[in-house]
C-alpha cells in the first residue's frame, strides 16, 4: 500500500474516531439535559395540579376533570391522585403515547426512562392527598432523534470535506516523493532529472535536495567520462588540422567494409592528392598552405554530403592526401562525384586560396567484399598516378575484374528486389549475441536478411541494401522484415534484435504503420529490440519521441555500429536505450592495438555510469574476446560465436 493511501486511511480513521466521540458526547449531553427536563416537567405538573386540587379535593368530579385536563395537555405516562389517609387511588390517568418517527433501536440505545414528580394536596392544615405525575420520554426521544440526525449529517459533511481536503493536501505534500520515484525510474533509463521547486516541508526538502545532488553528481560523472572518451577518440581518429577523420580511422573502416557482408560491401575508394605540396609551402607559406588543406577538406565534405553513403568516411590520410570511402556507389555515381569534386576544387584558385589552377588529382578504384585492403589502396594509387600524369581531366578511374559486379545492371536489380519485396522473397538469418563472460548464454539473436536470386542463391544484405536505398525501397524492407520477424517469433520464446533504417524514421506514414504493427503484437515487446545504426540516428527530439512511443508499446530501442559519433553520448543518457553495440572496426585486433583499448575502456566507463550495457560487434578471435572480458563489456557478437544462419 502506498504512503499516500496509508496516510489517507490514517486521517480518515482519525476523523471517524474524533467525530464518533464528539457525536457520542453530544448525544449523551443532550440525553442528560432531557432527563432533567422530564423530571422538572413532571414536578412542575404535579405542583400545579396539587394547587388546583386544593380547593376541590372533596369534589370527585372536579378532581377527575382537573387530572384529565393536565394529562391531555402534555406527554405523561400516568397521573395519580392518592388519598393519604388510606393510600387509595382517587383518580388515575395513564397511557403510553406512540412514538411514530423514532426507530426502536434508537429508543433502546438511548434508554431514556420516564421521570416522575409528586406534590401534596392540603385540606386546610391537613394533608388530604398526594399527586404523582410520571412524564413520558416520547417528546425527548423525538427531539434527540432529530438532533442526532442533524449532528450526524453535519459530522459526515465535515468528515467528507476534511477527507477531501486532507487528500488534496497529502497529494500536494507528497508530490515531491512522486517526482523522486520518477527520478529513480529516469536514472534506470539513463536519464537525469532534477526537481526545480523544493517542497516547503523541511524533511521532504532535505530528501529532495539529496536526490537532486545525487542526480547532478551522476550527470557530472557521466559527462566527464563522455568528454574524456570523446577526447580520446579525437586524439586517436581525427585529423588535427582539418577536423576530418585520420588515416587510422580510414584503414579501420576500409577493413570493415571489405570484410563485412552485412554492410555495403561494394563501392568505390577515392584518393585525392594536393599537387606540389612542398612547392605550395615555399610559395605561400605554411599558414596559407594549411588554410588551403582545410579548404580542400571542406570542399570534400560539402560534395560528399550529397551521398549519404560517405557519411563520416571523408578522411585526411597524410600531408596533402585525402581519401573518401564510398560504399554502395556504382560506377556512374562515383564518376559524377569525381567530376563534381574536380569542379569544386577548381574554384579554390578563383578565391585566391591557391596560385595554381589545378589544385589536386583524384583517383578512383572499386572494391567488393573479400578484397584485400592493400589491393584496393594499390589500385586507387594507380588511378591517382594516372590522373597526375594525364593532365586533363584531373581524375582517373581504374577497374579490376570485379568491376562488373560493382556496376551491376540497374534494371535487373530493380526487378529482383521488387519481386522479393512483393512476394516476400527474403530469408531470415540469425546470429547469436552472447554474454561475454559466458558464451553459452545467448542474450538475443540478431536478425539479418538474405535475398534469394533467380538461381536460388542467397545474397547478403551488403550487396542489395545500396540498391534498395537507390530505389527508395528501404522502408518497404523494414516493414517486410518486421512482419516476418513477428511471425517467426510466434514459434519460440527467444529474444531478437531487428534493424530499423533511417528511411522509415524519416517517413511519418511508414513509421505509423510500423507502430500499428507493433501495437498489434505488444505481447512480444519484451523479446524484440529495434536497432538503429549510428549513421542513421535522427535528430535528438525525433529520437526521444521514438523511444518514448516504443516504450509505451512495450518495445525497446538500441544503437548499433556506435563509435564514430561519440560526442552525442551525452544525449543518449535521456533515451533509456536497451544497450549499445560498439562498431566492429574498433574491436578488430583490439588485443594488439592499445589505442583501441583505451577508447573502448573510456566508452565502458561512461556507459557504466548510466548502467548502459555495451555489446561488442564482430568479435572474431580469442584475443579480442579476452580483452573484452577484462574490460567488462556485457555481450559479444561475431563469427567466433556463430555465423548467421536460418533458424533451427
Amino acid at each position: 500500500m502506498s504512503l499516500f493511501k496509508q496516510l489517507l486511511i490514517a486521517i480518515c480513521l482519525f476523523l471517524v474516531v474524533a467525530f464518533t466521540g464528539s457525536f457520542m458526547v453530544s448525544l449523551e449531553s443532550s440525553r442528560t439535559q432531557y432527563v432533567n427536563q422530564l423530571r422538572s416537567h413532571a414536578q412542575d405538573a404535579a405542583t400545579a395540579l396539587a394547587l388546583s386540587l386544593t380547593p376541590n379535593i372533596d369534589d370527585p368530579a372536579m378532581v377527575e376533570l382537573l387530572v384529565s385536563s393536565i394529562f391531555d395537555s402534555g406527554y405523561y405516562a400516568s397521573i395519580r391522585v392518592i388519598d393519604v389517609s388510606n393510600d387509595n387511588v382517587i383518580v388515575e390517568r395513564s397511557g403510553i403515547p406512540a412514538v411514530t418517527n423514532v426507530p426502536d433501536w434508537f429508543v433502546k440505545l438511548i434508554g431514556l426512562e420516564p421521570a416522575g414528580g409528586d406534590a401534596i394536596v392540603s385540606r386546610g392544615w391537613e394533608q388530604a392527598a398526594r399527586v404523582e405525575v410520571v412524564s413520558h420520554p416520547m417528546f425527548a426521544l423525538a427531539k434527540l432523534w432529530q438532533s442526532a440526525l442533524g449532528s450526524l449529517g453535519w459530522l459526515l459533511l465535515c468528515g467528507a470535506v476534511s477527507a477531501v481536503l486532507g487528500a488534496l493536501l497529502l497529494r500536494r505534500q507528497l508530490k515531491p516523493l512522486d517526482y523522486m520515484v520518477k527520478q529513480s525510474h529516469a536514472i534506470a533509463r539513463r536519464e537525469f532529472l532534477s526537481l526545480p521547486d523544493l517542497p516547503r516541508t523541511p524533511e521532504l526538502r532535505r530528501v529532495v535536495q539529496a536526490m537532486n545532488q545525487m542526480v547532478e553528481k551522476l550527470k557530472a560523472l557521466f559527462q566527464e567520462q563522455a568528454e574524456r572518451s570523446e577526447k580520446l577518440r579525437i586524439e586517436s581518429y581525427q585529423d588535427n588540422l582539418t577536423g576530418l577523420a585520420n588515416r587510422r580511422y580510414f584503414e579501420m573502416q576500409l577493413n570493415a567494409r571489405v570484410s563485412n557482408p552485412e554492410q555495403a560491401s561494394s563501392g568505390y575508394l577515392l584518393l585525392l592528392r594536393v599537387k606540389d605540396l612542398a612547392g605550395l609551402n615555399q610559395r605561400l607559406g605554411g599558414q596559407r598552405t594549411d588554410e588551403l588543406l582545410i579548404a580542400v577538406g571542406e570542399q570534400l565534405s560539402r560534395e560528399c554530403a550529397k551521398y549519404p553513403e560517405t557519411h563520416n568516411l571523408v578522411t585526411r590520410i597524410r600531408g596533402g592526401e585525402f581519401a573518401v570511402l564510398a560504399p554502395g556507389l556504382v560506377r556512374e555515381e562515383a564518376l559524377q562525384l569525381a567530376r563534381n569534386l574536380d569542379s569544386a576544387l577548381a574554384s579554390l584558385h578563383a578565391t585566391g586560396a591557391t596560385d595554381v589552377a589545378s589544385v589536386a588529382s583524384l583517383g578512383l578504384a572499386p572494391f567488393v567484399h573479400g578484397d584485400s585492403p592493400q589491393a584496393v589502396i594499390g589500385l586507387a594509387d594507380q588511378a591517382l598516378a594516372q590522373a597526375e600524369t594525364q593532365g586533363e581531366p584531373s581524375w582517373a578511374c581504374l577497374d579490376h575484374s570485379a568491376s562488373s559486379r560493382v556496376a551491376d545492371d540497374h534494371h535487373a536489380w530493380h526487378n529482383l528486389l521488387d519481386q522479393a519485396l512483393t512476394n516476400r522473397g527474403l530469408q531470415l538469418y540469425f546470429q547469436p549475441v552472447v554474454a561475454s563472460q559466458d558464451p553459452q548464454l545467448v542474450l538475443h539473436y540478431k536478425v539479418l536478411s538474405r535475398l534469394i536470386d533467380d538461381q536460388g542463391q542467397t545474397i547478403p544484405a551488403g550487396r542489395f541494401l545500396p540498391w534498395l536505398e537507390r530505389f527508395g525501397w528501404t522502408a518497404r524492407l523494414d516493414r517486410l522484415m518486421l512482419e516476418l520477424v513477428l511471425e517467426q517469433m510466434a514459434g519460440h520464446d527467444e529474444s531478437l534484435a531487428l534493424n530499423l533504417s533511417s528511411a522509415t524514421l524519416a517517413d511519418p506514414q511508414m513509421l505509423n504503420k510500423v507502430f500499428e504493427i507493433l501495437r498489434a503484437h505488444s505481447n512480444m515487446g519484451p523479446r524484440l529490440t529495434l536497432e538503429i545504426g549510428e549513421e542513421q540516428i535522427p535528430e535528438q527530439a525525433v529520437l526521444e519521441q521514438l523511444t518514448k512511443r516504443l516504450r509505451e508499446l512495450g518495445f525497446s530501442l538500441s544503437l548499433q555500429r556506435f563509435g564514430g559519433r561519440f560526442s552525442m553520448i551525452g544525449n543518449l543518457a535521456r533515451l533509456g536505450l536497451a544497450y549499445l553495440k560498439i562498431d566492429g572496426s574498433y574491436i578488430r585486433a583490439i588485443d594488439q592495438e592499445g589505442d583501441k583499448r583505451l577508447f573502448i575502456e573510456a566508452i565502458q566507463r561512461a556507459a557504466h555510469s548510466i548502467d548502459l550495457p555495451l555489446i561488442a560487434e564482430r568479435v572474431e578471435t580469442e584475443g579480442e574476446l579476452s580483452v573484452i572480458r577484462e574490460m567488462g563489456l556485457y555481450g559479444v557478437q561475431g563469427q567466433l560465436f556463430g555465423e548467421p544462419k536460418p533458424w533451427q
